[in-house]
């Protein structure tokens, strides 16, 4: 990926529901159409962060060993 995330949030020292609720409050901060690098560790976020943010309304771009890539909705 060659797009230069907005924003980056380090979410790698947190646990559900925080690495949520972290990365959904960044994302409250951004214009939409904005892009967020989320990077995490564990399996739990691996699987809840992208199902969570694509039913907030916005668009994953990559998700890859601990890297969530986010488009703003």
């Amino acid at each position: 990926m060659s797009e230069t995330p907005d924003q980056q949030i380090d979410i790698r020292s947190e646990t559900c529901p925080m690495t949520f609720v972290r990365t959904r409050l960044m994302l409250d901060r951004m214009a939409a159409g904005e892009v967020l690098e989320v990077l995490y560790s564990g399996d739990e976020p691996a699987k809840n962060l992208p199902k969570t943010v694509t039913e907030q309304g916005h668009r994953i771009l990559l998700h890859e060993n601990g890297r969530l890539i986010i488009s703003k909705g």
